[in-house]
């Protein structure tokens, strides 16, 4: 049947073979207006996909998801033997009909189909990980020279000695330069250097041209890496000289291209530690961000992305605190990072959050000239200011341990809807230069006084309920009937902070010290708190939201269209992303139940 689209997720990642052999065993349904067509927690014989119509996935009496053209149901009917939802036609609607046995015998053959039918949101996710990998190296091999991380060419006279070159390469920091011997341009490079002095006995003071080579193999600065690549061989080449308007403006070394591949996370730390000012950490901040991306398009786990950014922005913020902070302040101050930052969640750079606590009083002049200074570098590194002004900068987050833990009693005492966002805040908090005992001693005391309150810790629970997790149904019902395509979630207020937030008040009433949420879900499973399956889906959902904001985030950035980064518009996904995100957002769902029941948030 060969109107069947087999570009359409999942059947995209079948062979040409197995794509064929599926065409011919397809059927097609006719389903009238309010007809069951696929019964809550039956099996089903078909896996269907829709042609031309509307199908909605309910819960009883809710609408979870719309489903159109090309989407497909139910998975779970077919490979684990019963529906999630009761699939009902809205209107008359066509289905393409794939029968069960094919589903399986293909889902045991091809495992980059099979992600499709996993249970568990996790296993879907390193699917199309793998996914956005194999897309990856294509979208590389498609890149300019110019997106690659290349070295600027030095260019040196043929006559200055052998012994100066190499002080030049030192002093630059580089291993190859370009040399002009009258009209020839030659390279010479740290190897060939060593060879006329070692091998061949050359004195230091023979003239460079002696030890360079002259047949210059070279790209420009708009040619495709693979054509790059393909010179590299051809001519057993480790580097190519660059041209742009004819002139020599670099070289491209074939570790260049592999950081294209596999990013430069490797190098981005000797950068920091290398830098003499702001402006060389300016730069790292922004391998940082690039690197981001590139991770991301190599088909990285989201939370190995999250983690491996959170270090280099760690210590981009220790350099800088070393930088900006008077002596007084290096000595006295424990700087703390907060939030997504302080979690180990974040990947795209968002608001500024971050505090110092000081251990004891410093000279008032040093505290202003240091605020200014430290949060001035971030705005300038790219880190937009917090809406909530929890900086430096502000002196409410800048201030003596002492006068900071009598803030975090006025704002238990308080207990209104800002004093609990503001404790939520810094119990994320870590330390990532200075004294970080400061640090333990300000979060033993907010403990102390949390611990046992129950209505206290209700009150800090309540804010579970700031947003609501929409089922995908109202919005898609939205989208199909007005053919709009603006609408979308949220997924930030939908689903990650419900999920950050409540196990957040769960690990403040057991004691937990983790910050990053992951780990104080494990710890809560440990204690009891959480079914370990249960555990393991909030994890999964975690990670789905945190993939979903940053493809959203990128997309933004690309755009400059930062207002909706976190918005997720359901006509820009696909089928199988919809699915996961529905996936994850009925585990939030069930997950604001608990924080419901066990502090009878009913009663606020």
């Amino acid at each position: 049947m060969q109107s069947f689209d087999i570009t359409n997720p999942p059947f995209d990642r079948l062979t040409h073979l197995e794509a064929e052999e599926l065409r011919t065993r397809l059927d097609i349904g006719y389903f009238s207006p309010k007809e069951v067509i696929v019964g809550h927690g039956r099996s089903s014989d078909w896996l269907h996909v829709v042609i031309k119509g509307a199908v909605e996935a309910r819960d009883g009496s809710t609408i979870q998801t719309v489903l159109g053209p090309m989407d497909s149901f139910d998975s779970r009917a077919v490979v684990h033997g019963a529906a999630g939802e009761d699939y009902v036609a809205a209107e008359e609607t066509l289905c393409h009909l794939i029968p069960r046995h094919v589903i399986l015998d293909l889902i045991h053959r091809n495992p980059a189909f099979a992600a499709f039918f996993y249970s568990d949101v996790s296993r879907k996710l390193d699917a199309f990980a793998y996914q956005r990998k194999a897309e990856g190296v294509e979208s590389v091999l498609r890149a300019r020279v110019r997106d690659a991380r290349y070295r600027t060419a030095v260019i040196i006279d043929g006559g200055i000695t052998v012994e100066q070159a190499g002080h030049c390469m030192k002093d630059n920091d580089i291993n190859s330069l370009l040399v002009r011997d009258g009209e020839r341009i030659g390279v010479v490079t740290g190897m060939n250097l060593s060879k006329a002095v070692v091998l061949r006995r050359l004195p230091l003071d023979t003239p460079v041209r002696e030890a360079c080579h002259f047949d210059v193999v070279s790209v420009d600065l708009d040619d495709f890496v693979f054509e790059a690549l393909l010179l590299m061989t051809k001519h057993d080449k480790r580097r190519l000289a660059i041209r742009s308007n004819s002139q020599y403006v670099g070289f491209l070394e074939d570790i260049d291209i592999l950081g294209l591949f596999a990013g430069n996370s490797q190098l981005i730390p000797g950068r920091i530690e290398r830098a003499r000012g702001i402006d060389d950490l300016a730069g790292a901040a922004r391998d940082i961000q690039a690197q981001v991306e590139r991770l991301h398009r190599q088909g990285l786990k989201i939370k190995i992305i999250a983690e491996m950014t959170s270090d280099l922005n760690r210590r981009l913020l220790t350099q800088l605190f070393g930088m900006t902070a008077p002596p007084s302040i290096r000595e006295a101050g424990c700087l703390l990072l907060m939030g997504s930052e302080g979690r180990g969640e974040q990947t795209v750079r968002t608001d500024q959050d971050n505090a110092i606590l000081l251990a004891r009083d410093v000279p008032p002049a040093d505290l202003a000239q240091f605020r200014e200074a430290f949060s001035g570098a971030l705005d300038r590194f790219g880190f937009p200011p917090c809406p909530g002004d929890v900086m430096v900068r502000n002196p409410i987050w800048s201030q003596s341990l002492d006068g900071f833990i009598r803030q975090l009693k006025a704002w238990v005492l308080r207990g209104d809807a800002e004093a609990a966002m503001n404790i939520a805040i810094f119990v994320d908090a870590v330390s990532v230069a200075g004294p970080a005992d400061s640090l333990i001693r300000a979060k033993e005391a907010l403990f102390a006084l949390m611990r046992g309150e129950a209505i206290l810790l209700a009150r800090f629970a309540s804010l579970v309920e700031t947003f609501a997790t929409p089922s995908l149904g109202v919005l898609n019902t939205i989208m199909s009937s007005v053919g709009a395509g603006a609408d979308g979630i949220d997924i930030k207020k939908a689903g990650t902070f419900p999920i950050v937030h409540g196990v957040r008040t769960l690990a403040i009433e057991k004691g937990i010290l983790a910050t990053p949420t992951a780990a104080r879900i494990e710890a809560l499973v440990e204690a009891g708190s959480l079914e370990p399956a249960f555990g393991r889906d909030l994890t999964s959902a975690l990670h789905a939201f945190m993939e979903f904001r940053s493809q959203s985030q990128l997309r933004a950035l690309h755009t400059r269209t930062m207002q909706t980064e976190c918005l997720v518009r359901l006509d820009e996904i696909t089928t199988v992303e919809r699915d996961i995100l529905r996936d994850a957002l009925r585990i939030v769902r069930q997950f604001r139940e608990i924080i419901r029941n066990r502090y009878n948030l009913g009663a606020f």
